[in-house]
């Protein structure tokens, strides 16, 4: 069997298995995704000696820092993974929620019901965790998955892969509805792609290259999990040390993940006092900085190229812009922003409204660190990414958003005249 033979009968198997799933119970899906809680906590030394197969091929490839912390598995990521998977559970399940009833003259009672997306495909990178993350909210929401993680997570991905299959077994489920595409060769994704009879929706998450790939590539639909430059604008009115701590926390608590802090903006009447605070702060931590000239002025760090305003370091690297305005502040995100998280530091309440309104990113803090753009944080529960198109789900993507609405109506009769 060719491998486009073979990605082409990952499809199908993932269709039949969506019909079944549908229309399972939620105590059907939820025994399921207790067995792989028990499971993942038994098999931590498995889990752990195919992680250790891939970091060990990492570091050979010479990759290191923040890249080869996200591909790492340590029991405290596999805790987090359990207690994800109870959480899930504890969530509402959306299929068959009707969402809304209305009657027409004639009598006839229509109404919304949420329904399943159907066959969901997920291209991700580096992080193993995706894959239980992913599967377990596609499921739940009554949606088969086709998983194709990358290269440098194989192992890990096949290991957690097979848990996820034999929990689905063992709760009677069909093991086609979470599939892992079997093999490192690039030219699965374009065959994947493909699969527009098979896949209703392709969620990639990754960096620019693999997204701009999967939308000009795509045959069904894209949500696209852009890039993350997030900013943090420091107003002239903040508190500078609430600022040193929103800043460091948005930069350092896990650089490596798409809600962290990329570029710092800074209003000119606080620079000269607060950038020598928060460089302090941020090199303590390992921060390297590039600034605009202003900033070099100031801090004698690097100067920052016009790509750098566009980057998405996933590191610790920050850049740093003096700006003269709130004004300013909002259309430098505006022209080199992802619309995935931005934050304003400021205590005038006018200011904070302003960018609230016109700053048109998923989530718009106050006060508080980009780092809260995620499910659990955000009170949503799970989620299977940050979508940062508008179609469909902007923002955390949780079990609601993994469904649809189909039309339903009751009758007695009526015919159309």
């Amino acid at each position: 069997m060719s491998l486009e033979q073979a990605i082409r009968e990952l499809g199908d198997q993932a269709r039949q298995a969506s019909i079944q799933l549908a229309s399972v119970s939620s105590d059907t899906k939820d025994k399921a995704l207790q067995d792989l809680a028990q499971r993942l906590n038994d098999s931590r030394e498995e889990i752990a000696s195919a992680n250790q197969k891939d970091l060990d091929a990492a570091e050979l490839n010479g990759v290191s820092g923040a890249k080869l912390d996200r591909l790492r598995l340590t029991p405290q990521r596999i805790d987090a993974l359990i207690a994800g998977l109870h959480d899930v559970v504890a969530l509402p399940d959306p299929v068959g929620e009707v969402t809304r009833m209305w009657r027409r003259p004639n009598n006839l009672q229509v109404g919304r019901v949420r329904i399943p997306l159907g066959v969901i495909g997920i291209i991700y990178e580096s992080r193993p965790n995706v894959t239980v993350e992913a599967a377990v909210l596609c499921v739940k929401a009554g949606n088969a998955v086709i998983l194709r993680g990358g290269s440098e997570a194989f192992h890990s991905n096949q290991c957690l892969a097979g848990l996820l299959q034999e929990s689905l077994q063992s709760a009677g489920l069909p093991s086609h509805a979470v599939q892992l595409v079997n093999t490192t060769d690039r030219t699965a994704v374009s065959h994947l792609l493909k699969l527009e009879e098979q896949i209703d929706v392709m969620i990639p998450r990754g960096g620019e290259a693999l997204i701009r790939f999967v939308a000009e590539n795509a045959r069904m639909p894209v949500l696209k999990h852009y890039k993350g430059v997030c900013h943090v604008f420091v107003d002239a009115e903040a508190d500078l040390d609430m600022a040193t701590s929103i800043c460091v926390n948005a930069k350092v608590q896990r650089p490596g993940v798409c809600n962290a802090m990329e570029t710092m903006l800074v209003h000119k009447q606080v620079a000269s006092d607060f950038l020598p605070q928060v460089a302090k702060a941020l090199q303590a931590e390992g921060v390297t900085l590039k600034g605009c000239p202003q900033t070099v002025d100031i801090l004698g760090c690097d100067l920052a190229t016009e790509e750098d305003w566009y980057e998405e370091y996933l590191d610790l690297t920050l850049a740093v812009r003096i700006i003269d305005s709130m004004e300013e502040a909002i259309d430098h995100i505006h022209h080199y922003g992802s619309q995935h998280t931005e934050a304003i530091v400021t205590d005038n309440y006018g200011n904070a409204q302003s960018f609230l309104q016109r700053v048109l990113s998923s989530l718009v803090l106050v006060n508080a660190s980009t780092r809260f753009n995620d499910g659990f944080e955000l009170g949503l529960g799970a989620e299977i990414g940050i979508s940062t198109s508008r179609l469909h789900a902007f923002g955390p993507m949780g079990l609601e958003e993994l469904t649809t609405t189909k039309y339903i109506a009751y009758g007695q009769g009526q015919i159309r005249s």
